[in-house]
């Protein structure tokens, strides 16, 4: 599963966090295999900010599922930190690590330029820079380092001292661009389907039909992302996605961001007749229903899409009164999912 750390209107972020590892601890004890955390930055109802100090709460409150990030925006950081950062992750939960790597900002250009200056430089210098980057990554995560000439002398760089296992480092993406790449370079490849929700087919089909074999990788390995809300009913369900159908239609449209709205909240919101299509246009590629409804769903996109596996982002909002250390409706929709 794949989790923003969503802040609503009757949370502060400590008690955002608080809900996360609950939800976190579900996805553990229900058998799920991953638990993702993203990253964006100056978003209102969007607390995962940081992936790595997220993901040590989460696998450090949690015994067995594989945690990552989904994913770490590399241009965002100087290389060497990701991969010191995801080397002392793996050396303490071993086995347990994903590094999951996108292009993509994450934010706001203003923000972005916050973020980029002093790291990964100017936005453009960054995103050009990027297949660079990822071969540093991927080059410092290795137990033997890698060899930097300085003035005709080879000095040797490490992400950590004594390295007995690389976590699996994935490329993220919602275009050609990012399929590509992961391609070329032999990597598994994620796409945000659930951002997206166009181009799935052909962004997959391009990775598996250019993809060259890696030490690490025989064969494709591909998954998609996609937005799950799930109750007892398919009126329920509905309920409970309103929320976040809210809160992406302000950020596809240039609204103002906001904590995410309670359900009852939420309801009382009167939208432009403008927008209802794009609302009903998300719903329809997102998977909202009873368990039966959404589990039919979920097979259905892993067999049209042929994935390996599909991550669900839970994205169930609260009603008035609830404990807001809680995201019961998400803990349900994970739940309800198995069966």
């Amino acid at each position: 599963m794949l989790d923003l750390v969503p802040v609503r209107s009757d949370q502060d972020t400590g008690e955002a966090l608080a809900s996360t590892l609950a939800l976190a601890r579900t996805a553990d004890d229900l058998g799920y295999q991953r638990y993702w955390l993203a990253e964006h930055h100056n978003m209102p109802a969007v607390a995962a900010t940081n992936p790595p100090l997220l993901i040590g709460l989460v696998a450090g409150a949690t015994s067995r599922i594989r945690v990552g990030s989904g994913g770490v925006m590399l241009p965002n950081h100087a290389p060497l930190v990701i991969a010191e950062q995801f080397a002392l992750l793996e050396a303490a939960f071993p086995g347990r690590i994903d590094l999951g790597i996108g292009r993509a900002p994450g934010s706001d250009p203003v923000t972005s330029y916050a973020l980029r200056h002093g790291a990964g430089g100017v936005s453009d210098e960054a995103v050009t820079h990027f297949p660079e980057y990822v071969d540093n990554v991927l080059a410092m995560m290795e137990p033997d380092g890698v060899a930097l000439s300085v003035q005709g002398r080879s000095y040797p760089l490490k992400a950590t001292p004594v390295a007995r296992s690389v976590p699996t480092i994935w490329l993220l993406g919602s275009s050609d661009y990012s399929a590509r790449l992961a391609a070329e370079k032999g990597m598994p490849y994620v796409f945000a389907h659930h951002f997206s929700g166009s181009g799935t087919a052909e962004a997959l089909a391009l990775y598996r039909d250019s993809f060259r074999p890696s030490p690490e990788l025989a064969e494709p390995r591909t998954f998609l992302t996609v937005n799950v809300s799930v109750a007892d009913t398919d009126d329920e369900a509905r309920r409970l996605a309103l929320p976040q159908l809210q809160a992406m239609l302000a950020l596809r449209t240039g609204g103002q961001l906001q904590p995410q709205r309670l359900v009852e909240e939420a309801e009382k919101v009167e939208l432009p007749p403008a927008h209802l299509d794009l609302v009903d246009a998300m719903a329809q590629r997102w998977v909202i229903g009873s368990a039966a409804t959404a589990r039919a769903r979920i097979e259905e996109l892993a067999t049209t899409y042929g994935v390996d596996e599909v991550m669900v982002h839970p994205v169930a909002g609260a009603f008035t009164g609830t404990d807001p250390d809680r995201s019961p409706a998400r803990e349900e929709t994970l739940r309800l999912l198995v069966g």
